[in-house]
């Protein structure tokens, strides 16, 4: 079961903004205006689960009571990206992703089946965890890697099956290849 708008509990920063008061609080003191939509989109993106999609994002302000427009979704999160609220992720040949996790070193693992994405700490320490052999003048301050692999859950979906000892049925275009 979901949290409520009202009883969400947000980890940021070694913080916990735990109120919508909390939110708009923390908006004013990043120089942001603490619209309704920004208050919003923010406790949606910390009260779901993973890294959600502006869809899903949408889905939960209404789903909260919230009336917001798609557009005012995807305003909401790029100032909130842009005071270091949210960040956003985009793995190859997916929509944007977001997550309240921002200010630590740390990468994602997208499943190439599913598209789950979660999580992984970066074992080298602090950021960049990567240095380039040539940054071509570049001050490098920070590294982003994504790990592809599959999920547990589509492990066991995509797993083969198990062979028997009888054929399997003969398809019609097989029948007809054999006349």
């Amino acid at each position: 079961m979901g949290r409520t708008l009202e009883s969400f509990q947000i980890g940021y920063s070694g913080r916990v903004l735990a109120s919508p008061e909390q939110i708009a609080e923390e908006l004013r003191r990043r120089g942001l205006r603490a619209t309704r939509p920004r208050v919003s989109v923010y406790a949606a993106v910390s009260a779901l689960p993973g890294h959600p999609e502006v869809r899903e994002i949408l889905e939960r302000v209404e789903a909260d009571g919230g009336r917001v427009s798609t557009q005012a979704v995807y305003d909401s999160l790029e100032a909130l990206a842009a005071a270091g609220l949210v960040r956003r992720i985009e793995p190859a040949g997916s929509a944007a992703r977001f997550e309240t996790r921002v200010g630590d070193n740390h990468h994602h693992i997208v499943c190439r089946v599913c598209g789950a994405t979660h999580d992984i700490d970066c074992a080298a320490g602090e950021a960049p965890c990567l240095s380039p052999a040539s940054a071509g003048g570049f001050l490098v301050d920070e590294a982003e890697v994504t790990f592809w692999g599959i999920c547990p859950d589509c492990q066991l979906l995509t797993a083969a099956p198990e062979k028997s000892e009888e054929s399997p049925p003969r398809t019609e275009l097989q029948e007809e290849s054999q006349r």
